[in-house]
């Protein structure tokens, strides 16, 4: 279970963030990373109810957003654009969102000396950090950057849901679902699909 014993372990006096990103999956849409930093005390409610995100219904993170962003000494969420995407590869622009989230939190006034990271890479930082595999399960910061970062994507993805409306961005995310891939077989790719990835390559006819 997810607590803040990570974040102690990192010392006395340590300001911690934690970092998780969002969204490498999908063929459509951004790579969206937060970074949260926690106090050492939250309520009891909020520290309990907060677990990685994919354990979450969707209604139960729309509900603990808005409490995590009131409760923490600062956040940040950022992104990586499907250009991007395509031009780096989704790794490095996984940790390209990464990098900007974390200094977003320098424009709250709040400058990490310690930063926990979900995976096993770390984004280039300037400061000491530490790749934790499942961290969103481990770490409450961690974990509450997961929210964050879904509740925001999920956002994007549904207001372009609203320009592109045949692929169901609203339900799926721009994630491979079988009716999402059917979609993009039938319509065509649009603008924010990543032709990086195999299934648009497909559709778009290109082989290499």
């Amino acid at each position: 279970m997810a607590d803040l014993s990570l974040e102690a372990a990192c010392g006395p006096g340590a300001v911690v963030c934690g970092i998780d990103e969002v969204g490498r999956g999908p063929l459509a849409g951004p790579v969206t990373a937060a970074a949260v930093v926690l106090p050492a005390v939250l309520p009891d409610g909020l520290a309990l109810a907060i677990r990685d995100s994919k354990a979450l219904s969707e209604a139960a993170r729309d509900r603990l957003a808005p409490e995590i962003r009131r409760h923490a000494l600062a956040y940040a969420i950022a992104e990586a654009s499907v250009e991007e995407i395509d031009d780096l590869n989704i790794l490095r622009a996984t940790l390209v969102a990464m990098r900007r989230a974390f200094d977003g939190l320098a424009l709250a006034g709040v400058v990490p000396t310690h930063a926990l990271v979900d995976g096993k890479i770390l984004p280039d930082l300037p400061c000491p950090g530490t790749a934790v595999v499942k961290g969103d399960s481990r770490s409450l910061s961690i974990a509450a950057a997961s929210i964050i970062a879904k509740v925001d994507r999920d956002s994007v993805m549904r207001q372009l849901h609203n320009q592109f409306p045949g692929y169901g961005w609203d339900r799926n995310a721009g994630y491979p679902t079988a009716s999402h891939r059917e979609a993009l077989k039938r319509l065509g790719a649009t603008p924010h699909h990543r032709t990086s990835f195999s299934p648009v390559r497909e559709v778009l006819g290109l082989t290499t």
